[in-house]
């Protein structure tokens, strides 16, 4: 699932190409779980986007929303696989050489809007596995936040940054005993961090992501707040765009440069394990990210000799959505990311194989 980062790249190119402009064309392709699931329909969308301009797009954590000229406005989520597609702009977060790819409308598009201006701007939201939602808010556009779903999620670490302080961390990190990085991926208590966020915001703040979350000192409470702001205003200043991360960050190391069986190590030599937190494979490094209070469990030697997970697991069918959006809890998968690649769905990359797909400038050698 698109994290924070990859979220505010689609709201950038949404405020670039289509905030000011008016919609003269929308179509909406029925759906009963995308746009049903949470009470919308396709043809309620397409008559409530028609002919209104859009004034402007926004996000909280992994959700993002256009607003029109008059409500209702659109409230949507990418699911494992979805994204915005508008033609002729980068917007997409893998290359392909696919013929199909390049197609227009593109496959497995849900809505399409065009344009009236010359030369005109076509965006479609695409979502090959039906786990994305398209909802309709009916409220003035400055009380979007204050409403289903967004109202059940915690506060956004960038733009909610004044609210989560130290101060705030701290009290939220005491009040429950669960593993850190579990903590991290609940979107309740933050909204936007998913796998590959949580291990490196884990990774440089030195705690492991086994680690109780009320066991935490005042020193690591402190560097993990630092780490939470530094991976996630690092990773939005280049717009996901992973070539541009640090090249000492875990992400660019941690998935054995797809080759299978072939242990991750940081340039520095130091070993990148796996193991599982809270249901989800974490990244982790031994020699850095010390258990210094009582841990969930200790990890499994089997799952810790520094071998990325390649094997092919059952699919689990999704569980039904509900108002809260209990998918987007870390009970559920989330969108992993992978080196020198814009981040790919979690799910794919650790029951599949771990071939990413690209954000960045240089077409990819690997396949989807």
């Amino acid at each position: 699932m698109p994290e924070l980062a990859e979220i505010h790249r689609i709201v950038h190119f949404i405020r670039q190409h289509l905030v000011g402009k008016t919609l003269s064309k929308v179509q909406a392709q029925n759906d009963d779980i995308v746009f049903g699931k949470v009470g919308t329909s396709a043809s309620e969308f397409q008559k409530a986007m028609q002919g209104k301009q859009i004034m402007g797009a926004g996000q909280q954590g992994k959700y993002f929303w256009i607003t029109m000229s008059s409500p209702p406005h659109a409230v949507m989520h990418f699911g494992m696989a979805g994204w915005l597609k508008i033609k002729d702009a980068d917007t997409y977060y893998y290359r392909s050489d696919k013929p199909a790819d390049k197609e227009w409308p593109p496959k497995y598009w849900k809505f399409l809007l065009e344009t009236s201006d010359e030369p005109k701007t076509e965006a479609a939201f695409v979502d090959a596995r039906r786990l994305a939602r398209i909802r309709l808010v009916d409220c003035p556009a400055d009380d979007i936040r204050n409403h289903t779903p967004l109202k059940e999620n915690g506060p956004d670490p960038v733009t909610d940054k004044d609210i989560v302080n130290e101060a705030w961390l701290k009290e939220k990190v005491g009040k429950k005993k669960v593993p850190i990085k579990a903590l991290l991926l609940d979107q309740a208590n933050i909204s936007g961090i998913g796998n590959w966020m949580g291990d490196e915001i884990l990774y440089h703040s030195k705690i492991h992501p086994e680690q109780y979350s009320n066991t935490l000192n005042d020193d690591q409470i402190k560097e993990l707040h630092a780490a939470i702001h530094y991976v996630c205003s690092t990773s939005i200043g280049v717009l996901a765009d992973s070539e541009k991360f640090p090249e000492h960050w875990l992400f660019n190391h941690r998935w054995g440069k797809g080759k299978k069986n072939q242990p991750a190590v940081l340039p520095n030599g130091d070993k990148i394990t796996f193991l599982t937190v809270g249901g989800r494979t974490s990244a982790v490094v031994p020699a850095v990210q010390k258990k210094t209070g009582a841990v969930a469990k200790d990890v499994d030697e089997d799952a810790a000799d520094g071998t990325p997970a390649n094997t092919k697991r059952k699919r689990i069918a999704p569980k039904k959505e509900s108002d809260s959006e209990a998918e987007e809890t870390p009970k559920t998968k989330k969108r992993g990311a992978s080196p020198k690649q814009s981040i790919k769905s979690e799910e794919e990359s650790e029951e599949e194989k771990p071939k990413p797909a690209v954000i960045g400038r240089r077409q990819s050698t690997r396949t989807k």
